[in-house]
């Protein structure tokens, strides 16, 4: 008696998915086969970041908070005589930012160690090497609407 009185529900319910537009049968059914979502292009990539000109001085990201200065200094000493190399530091904890710097004194030991580090572990994590870009020149400070001081202090 029970399943009677549900059939004519049933058959309702199945008239008004096929009634509904066919993006929201898409949409909210769990058999649909095609998705109205659009495909990622294959052709068109994004624009790659321009590469830095070849230096002594190595950027290295993707460091772990254990990685250490004198960590990073033995990792890529197998590839070349290292001058310099500094992990960047958090002020307050003291732990690693996640990146640092690798000083080579040749450029052919630099291209060296890009070549054995890059993509490589380095205290359980995946590090990146590459040349590092020169540092941009910051503004100064240009006081706005021609104030000869910053707009704090003196109100008028």
């Amino acid at each position: 008696m029970a399943i009677s009185m549900r059939l004519p529900a049933i058959a309702r319910a199945a008239t008004e998915v096929a009634a509904a537009p066919s993006g929201l049968r898409r949409l909210f059914c769990s058999n649909a086969t095609k998705f109205s979502f659009p495909s990622p292009q294959s052709g068109t990539e994004a624009p790659a970041r321009p590469q830095a000109d070849p230096s002594t001085n190595l950027f290295v990201s993707g460091l772990s908070k254990r990685t250490t200065s004198e960590g990073l200094r033995t990792a890529f000493a197998q590839f070349g005589e290292v001058a310099d190399a500094k992990v960047v530091t958090d002020r307050l904890s003291g732990f690693s930012k996640g990146f640092g710097f690798v000083r080579y004194a040749t450029l052919e030991d630099s291209a060296k160690g890009i070549a054995g580090m890059d993509g490589k572990f380095l205290d359980g994590w995946v590090i990146f090497a590459e040349y590092a870009r020169p540092r941009e020149q910051s503004l100064s400070y240009q006081p706005q609407n021609n104030m000869s001081r910053p707009p704090y202090g003196n109100r008028y």
